[in-house]
This record gives C-alpha cells, sequence and structure tokens, in this order.
C-alpha cells in the first residue's frame, strides 16, 4: 500500500463508480483541479456526499496494484464551492430537487458568486430569476434547508457507519429530532424505519454507548428475532426456540433473556399462550406471539366461526333450488357439462357461507368459479371477486367476465393499513370470492373476512401445494386442515385437454414426486448446464434472444425468469443486471438513475418490495411489478405504470423500494401469470430445492417451460418435501371450535 501518512485532500466529487449502501464503503473519481482532465480515485465512507459536490477530505495516500494512486478518506466535510464554475456544476449535479443544469445556469447568471449565499439567506429572491415563479422558489428554499438537516444528520451518523439512504430515512421519520432519537433511542429506529433491522440499531446503540446487556437492548433483541420469525412465515416461536435465538443473537445470559421475555409480556410488547405442539404430538408449548400476530389470529378464527354459525342467509334462493335442473341449464350456457367433483364444489359454495375449492393445475379450477360466478348472478346476488396480486385479479375478471379487484383495492387499505371495509362497515356482496388464496397471510385474510358481511358467502379458491403465502402464516392449508369446521372441495381429475400440456402433466408429475418429461414436448424443454454462471448466461440468452426469437413472445412482458434463490451465480441478483443489459441496454438518450447497486432506466421492469401505505390510491404492495415510463432528473422523481394500470411516482430518495424484476425469486412469483416462464435450477441452491418451490415455479407458466441447469438439482427438488410446517395455530383454534 505504499507510505501511510495523514493527509487532507480538497476536489469537487466529479462521479461514484461504486456505492455499498449497507455500509457506506465508497469509491469516486474527485478533480482536484490539477488540470488536464486528471482525476483522482478515492475510495472510504463517503455517506451523503453528491457528485457536484467540493469536499474537503482527511485521509492517507495509498496505491492499488490494479487503479494506481488513491486516497483513502477518514473523514470528509462540505465546502460550498468558491469559483462561478463550481457553483453552477454544484448547483446542477441534481443535488437539489428542482434545479437541473439549465436552472443553475441562469441563476448563477443572476447572482454569479453570491448564488448560494442568495438560496441560503433569502431564498424569496430566486423569483428575480426570468422562468422561475414563487411555487418553484419555495420547493428550491424548502429543498435546500432539508438538504442541510439531512447533510447534519448523515455526518453525525457517519460516524456510527449508517448507509445513505438509511439516514435520509432516518430524517424523514423523525425530522429535527432525528439526531436525539439515534443518540437516546435507538432501538426505536429497527420498530420505525423500515430498512433498519435490529442489527443496524444495535451497531448504531453500541456506538452511542448503550451497554451490552441493558434490558432495553434484550427486549429489542427479543422482538427483532420475533418479526424474523414472522418474515420467515410463522405466527409465533416456541418459547424455548425464541430464548435460544435470543441467547445466539444478543450474546448474553439465558437468565437475562427470560427475564426481559416476563418483561415485554407484563408491557403488552408480546403474548404468550400454550397451544398445541405442532407436530400434533408431545405437550403443548408456550408459544410467544407478536401482539399483532395473536390478535390477527384470534381475530380470523372468530370471523371465520362467526360466518359459519350465523343464522341469516343472503343467498337463501339455493336452499331449496333443483340441482339437476340448475346444473343442465348451466352445462347449456356453456356447453360443458361439469365433472361431478365440480358440481359438487358448485354447490358447496353456494348454500355454504365459508367453504374451499383447491386443486392443481387443469383440474378445473377456473372453470368451476365461473359456473359458481354464473349461477349466483342467475339468482341476482351481488357477487365481489377479489385476489391477492393485480395478475390475478386482471385473470380472474377475464375468466368470469365480471369485475374483480386486488384484496387491498377491495378493501381500500388506507395509510397505516387500515381498512375502509371492516366488521362495522363490511362489504355490500353476497359472495365473496377470493381466488390464489395459497397467497393470504394471516394480516390480509384477517382484514379480508373481517369485511363480510354476516349472511354472506365467501369462497375461498387456491392450490395448496404451491408455497405458502410471503407473510406469516398458512391460511389456506389450515382451512383444509383435518377436523376443521370449513367444509371444502380438492378437484384431482386432469381435464383431458389439459392432458395434452406438458406444463399441466409435469406439474402433476413434480407434485407427485416424479421427474419432469424434458424431451419430445414442445412446450417444456431442459438446457442442461452444470455451471452456476454459465447457467446464469444461458437463462438470458433463452429469456431474451431464443424464446422471443422462437415464439414471438416479448422478453419484456411475456417471459419471467424465475430463480429458486436471490444470491448466487444463478440467482435473481445477478440475473437482473444481466437480463437489464441484453433487454434496456444504457443509450445515451435513455436517461438514468443510479441508486446504490442499481441503475435505473425508462423502460426497466421493477418490482416494489415493501407494502407502502402512503403510495398510490390505496398502497403499493410487496410484490406489484410496473414499467419505468418516466425519469426526471431535475424534479428527481421516477414514474412507474404498475401492472394493475396505475401510475406511481417515485422519489430518487425512495428508489431503494423497487427492485428489479426481469428475474424474481419463485417465492416473489406466487399469483403471476406469464406466458413463458425461465427457471434457472442449480445444485448452488441446492437448500432451497423443494418440490413445492418447483411446482410453483413450473404452474406460473400458461404457454412454456424452460428450465436451465443440472438434472441433478431438479432431482433434488423433485424428491424433497418441505420440511415442517409454519408455527401457526389457526388450525387449532378453528378445530378446537368445531368439536
Amino acid at each position: 500500500m505504499g507510505e501511510l501518512r495523514p493527509a487532507v485532500v480538497e476536489g469537487v466529487l466529479e462521479r461514484i463508480t461504486y456505492a455499498n449502501e449497507e455500509n457506506g464503503y465508497t469509491v469516486a473519481r474527485v478533480d482536484t483541479g490539477r488540470g488536464g482532465g486528471d482525476l483522482l480515485t478515492v475510495v472510504g465512507s463517503l455517506l451523503g456526499a453528491q457528485p457536484g459536490e467540493s469536499l474537503r477530505m482527511e485521509g492517507r495516500w495509498g496505491s492499488h496494484p490494479q487503479y494506481g494512486k488513491q486516497f483513502t478518506v477518514e473523514n470528509y466535510t462540505t465546502v460550498l464551492p468558491a469559483t462561478i464554475q463550481g457553483i453552477r456544476r454544484y448547483l446542477g449535479s441534481g443535488l437539489i430537487k428542482g434545479i437541473g443544469p439549465r436552472i443553475a445556469e441562469r441563476i448563477v447568471e443572476h447572482f454569479g458568486i453570491g448564488t448560494l449565499e442568495v438560496i441560503e439567506r433569502e431564498p424569496a429572491r430566486l423569483v428575480e430569476v426570468p422562468g422561475l415563479g414563487p411555487k418553484r422558489t419555495k420547493l428550491i428554499g424548502a429543498a435546500w434547508e432539508e438538504q442541510k438537516a439531512i447533510k447534519e444528520v448523515m455526518v453525525f451518523l457517519q460516524g456510527v457507519g449508517v448507509s445513505t439512504s438509511i439516514a435520509v430515512r432516518i430524517y424523514k421519520e423523525y425530522g429535527d429530532s432525528s439526531i436525539s432519537v439515534v443518540k437516546n433511542q435507538p432501538y426505536r429506529l429497527a420498530a420505525d424505519v423500515w430498512g433498519i433491522g435490529f442489527l443496524t440499531a444495535d451497531r448504531i446503540a453500541q456506538a452511542v454507548g448503550i451497554p451490552h446487556d441493558s434490558p432495553e437492548r434484550v427486549k429489542a433483541g427479543l422482538q427483532y428475532a420475533l418479526s424474523q420469525a414472522t418474515d420467515n412465515g410463522n405466527c409465533f416461536l416456541p418459547e424455548e426456540q425464541l430464548l435460544s435465538d435470543a441467547v445466539k443473537l444478543l450474546q448474553v445470559d439465558t437468565g437475562l433473556v427470560i427475564d426481559c421475555l416476563a418483561e415485554l409480556a407484563g408491557e403488552e410488547g408480546v403474548v404468550l399462550e400454550p397451544v398445541p405442539a405442532p407436530d400434533g404430538g408431545g405437550d403443548p408449548v408456550r408459544a410467544v406471539y407478536l401482539v399483532p400476530f395473536h390478535r390477527a389470529e384470534l381475530s380470523l378464527a372468530g370471523s371465520l366461526l362467526r360466518l359459519l354459525r350465523g343464522t341469516e342467509d343472503r343467498m337463501p334462493a339455493f336452499h331449496d333450488v333443483d340441482w339437476d335442473k340448475a346444473l343442465a341449464w348451466l352445462a347449456e350456457r356453456t356447453g360443458v357439462d361439469l365433472a361431478p367433483e365440480q358440481q359438487q364444489a358448485v354447490r358447496l359454495a353456494l348454500t355454504e357461507k365459508v367453504a374451499v375449492l383447491t386443486g392443481g393445475p387443469g383440474c378445473g379450477k377456473s372453470f368451476t368459479v365461473k359456473s359458481v360466478v354464473a349461477l349466483a348472478q342467475a339468482k341476482k346476488a351481488k357477487v365481489v371477486l377479489a385476489a391477492p396480486t393485480g395478475r390475478a385479479a386482471k385473470r380472474l375478471a377475464e375468466l368470469t367476465g365480471a369485475e374483480a379487484s386486488t384484496v387491498h383495492r377491495l378493501l381500500e387499505l388506507k395509510p397505516g393499513g387500515d381498512a375502509a371495509y371492516d366488521r362495522e362497515r363490511p362489504l355490500d356482496a353476497d359472495l365473496v370470492v377470493v381466488d390464489e388464496a395459497s397467497m393470504l397471510d394471516l394480516l390480509l385474510a384477517n382484514k379480508l373476512v373481517k369485511a363480510v358481511a354476516p349472511g354472506a358467502h365467501l369462497l375461498f379458491v387456491g392450490d395448496v401445494d404451491q408455497l405458502p403465502s410471503v407473510g406469516a402464516g398458512e391460511v389456506l392449508r389450515d382451512l383444509l386442515a383435518e377436523g376443521g369446521p370449513v367444509p371444502s372441495v380438492r378437484l384431482t381429475r386432469i381435464f383431458r385437454q389439459a392432458q395434452e400440456s406438458g406444463v399441466v402433466t409435469n406439474a402433476h408429475r413434480i407434485n407427485s414426486g416424479a421427474h419432469p418429461v424434458t424431451q419430445g414436448l414442445d412446450d417444456f424443454f431442459l438446457f442442461v448446464e452444470e455451471d452456476g454462471e454459465e447457467t446464469a448466461r444461458l437463462t438470458v440468452d433463452v429469456a431474451a434472444r431464443r424464446i422471443p426469437r422462437r415464439f414471438g413472445l416479448d422478453p419484456r412482458r411475456d417471459v419471467q425468469v424465475l430463480a429458486p434463490m436471490h444470491r448466487g451465480p444463478a440467482g435473481a441478483g445477478v440475473l437482473n443486471g444481466l437480463l437489464q443489459q441484453a433487454v434496456t441496454p444504457a443509450r445515451p438518450d435513455l436517461p438514468e438513475r443510479r441508486f446504490g447497486g442499481r441503475t435505473f432506466r425508462v423502460g426497466d421492469k421493477v418490482t416494489q418490495i415493501r407494502n407502502n401505505y402512503e403510495k398510490g390510491a390505496n398502497g403499493v404492495f410487496n410484490g406489484t411489478v410496473g414499467v419505468v415510463t418516466s425519469l426526471d432528473t431535475v424534479e428527481q422523481r421516477l414514474t412507474v405504470l404498475t401492472d394493475e394500470d396505475e401510475e406511481i411516482p417515485y422519489d430518487f430518495d425512495e428508489l431503494d423500494e423497487l427492485a428489479h424484476a426481469y428475474a424474481v425469486t419463485i417465492h416473489r412469483s406466487q399469483g403471476s401469470e406469464y406466458p413463458a416462464v425461465v427457471i434457472p435450477v442449480t445444485t448452488g441452491a441446492w437448500m432451497m430445492l423443494q418440490r413445492n418451490l418447483l411446482y410453483t415455479a413450473v404452474t406460473r407458466a400458461k404457454r412454456l417451460v424452460v428450465l436451465v441447469g443440472s438434472r441433478r438439482a431438479i432431482g433434488q427438488a423433485v424428491r424433497t418435501v418441505s420440511a415442517g410446517r409454519r408455527f401457526t395455530a389457526l388450525d387449532h383454534r378453528l378445530a378446537r371450535a368445531a368439536k
């Protein structure tokens, strides 16, 4: 590394070539004014520094075997530029929302060397600049103030090792009290600020001097361990498991953790309740719930039982219907006779208050739903159709010819997650049909069932063999549990036309533990490749070039790559980068915005990665997919047209809510259907390879499946039945009531 000595360098930050959002480590190029266009490479934590800013950096000189001389930054301060050219560059860099290069030019032309002082002290004078009205002047003044305040918070957070995007979020959450919260209540951050987990909050707490064994730390750690469990799909953790997880996480004595858990229960931070052992045998376990999940489980069980036991009926016409006549009328209308198990499902949905219809692809679930809706409408019943995702809702509407919406829109969720429809104000519907019900998590199912009016009928439709919901719970499986009170029909017979589909027959083969047939079919292929990186390259070639060429499909709209994992050489993360290069490459005329490790461009296929109740008409939810339609570097805003045809604006500092969606994990693809699906299956994803994962991926395809990877990995997926159930007690609560 050469000789190390403390030194100071001043210069203008020209561009950031690499930034790790997690730890703030940055590689950047700085113009030190030596002329000749020479730029210096600087490395280190440049949290919050923006291109165009003048920086005074303290650090040390060194050299890199590949990149030559470089400067390692230990800390830096922003110096306002002193030359007209510097000011122009600084303002035009996109640092202040509302000022782009053209407006920067005009402002500097008008105020010259005093420009920054005017913006700082007399921002109202900006109206003197031609083309700047009072509205924009006000916005620029506010953006300047916010930038200054964020910078102050960032400088403080820099010493604690927090990344830029998180510092911005902390500021947005707490404003001027940011520094005080970080210093005095750092564990609040984990609960209040999306993107800050316990580990980041713990690092901050350590830096501000909170003791390792403080009860505040232990209680925050317990809540974090429980919230991690809910992220993994569990509604609770058995007490013993929670204690061992917390001891491992916190590195403190078990006794202290037990005391703090008792304190948390006393403060109503958690609920402890004995439930039957998850495997059905042995003594009951003490379940520890986070309060919202305990409330939701009790409430969902209560709502279902209330509907099932209610005496009123909003569809009384079906009590004494002549079913032979009704089914003959239906067959005449559709030209198709229902199979006996389909007939049973139709009768169940129209006579029982709550029912479940399940079955695999090609078994006629969709046609059965269409029949239920047709008969209900013939008797003038008011039918409401919903599904968890925009794509699934669209498909349901096409299928039935009736309107369908997402569950979120149906309930009109408000900021904060409360629904406009609930027990006090139920939905005006006689029959509510929910498709893709395997995706319903506990919290959403609870909100939905609460909003179903007494006497109305509720039909859940879904494939219980698919992956369970991304959120906590296994609602569909719990509803179907043996000994429960909810009546159900499982369709098992594959219809003749579906038997001709390689996609359908292979889905059923996989589900029964047999290898898919990968030769001699015109809609199901395998490209064998053992190496992970080669698998990624081949996957991109198939998705972006071969399928579009051979089948005439659009690589962005019609082809979806589904990966078992996010990480790894053939994971969704790497594939997104490669697919973006292939489908939406950089062009000089195409505006783009770099954020963390990602670059967003107009035309990019993107997905929302958190529930945000503040966006759009009724929130934008984890898994919503769309396309970037515009990108404004002056207003620092990007617009996404979602698959629900809603235009959603994102400020540049919100881009950590978006990820590219050229490739998504199989978990994230639930409820969506695509004409063609490409699935990389490598031995590198060994831990993830399970039957329901591969089955879910294959059932996402309407016309075509291409597997890319190793036969061994496919064999592993087919053989491995997913280990154990999630920790939920909904089935137990329902069964207990049924006795």
